[in-house]
């Protein structure tokens, strides 16, 4: 079994959704003088390579932790969306054309190119590919498990956002974002095995994860 890896990483400052606290990374004792190593860690839930739970969205939907871990686990197959111009829809027809035979219980991984272009840039923090509503419920109809996006937020930042995690998550469809897809994935044949398991984080709206894709 070979794992590959598919997470953004995270360090001091590093590039986050601008409505959140800065990502911090803090050095609290260090060797020789304290006799080890120890950081502190600042930022929100939802940064970096996480999860979205219903209740991220939904008032009363499932936490993190009140979905069971192999929830999380499964076949997924890579829709490659690379190409389209900043803040260009994900619409039910492009979804249609990226991803024939796909099959009911399946998790979907957008691959955009924005996880490429990840930085504190106007374009990286504005003007991702999004997906749209029609993207939104045409995935719900095919009874996907999760969908997933290389990009802080799957309903970009523009007015369509709260619209388009609506209706993923109070379909119970969790969202996985923040993925960085490297250059071998496009070559696998579909589908794959994904794992992103969440951290033990009891009654929370999202969790980190380290997403990564079995193969071999």
């Amino acid at each position: 079994m070979r794992l590959i890896d598919l997470s953004q990483p995270l360090f001091d400052r590093a590039p986050n959704c601008p409505v959140h606290p800065p990502v911090s990374f803090r050095r609290t004792a260090d060797h020789p003088a304290d006799g080890w190593r120890m950081e502190e860690i600042t930022m929100a839930t939802h940064t970096g390579s996480h999860l979205d739970a219903p209740l991220h969205k939904i008032a009363g939907g499932r936490s993190i932790s009140d979905l069971p871990l192999e929830t999380f686990v499964g076949p997924a197959r890579i829709g490659d969306v690379r190409g389209l111009e900043p803040a260009a829809p994900i619409t039910a027809e492009l979804l249609a054309v990226k991803l024939p035979g796909l099959v009911a219980g399946e998790i979907v991984l957008l691959a955009t190119g924005w996880g490429e272009r990840r930085a504190m840039t106007d374009e990286w923090l504005y003007r991702s590919p999004f997906v749209d509503p029609s993207g939104a419920r045409w995935l719900v109809e095919r009874g996907v498990r999760g969908v997933g996006i290389d990009h802080y937020s799957i309903g970009g930042s523009g007015p369509l956002n709260a619209e388009t995690h609506t209706l993923l998550l109070g379909a119970g469809v969790w969202v996985v974002e923040e993925l960085k897809f490297p250059e071998e994935v496009f070559k696998l044949s579909a589908p794959q095995k994904f794992w992103a398991l969440p951290l033990n984080w009891p009654g929370c709206s999202g969790a980190f994860c380290r997403p990564v894709l079995e193969v071999g």
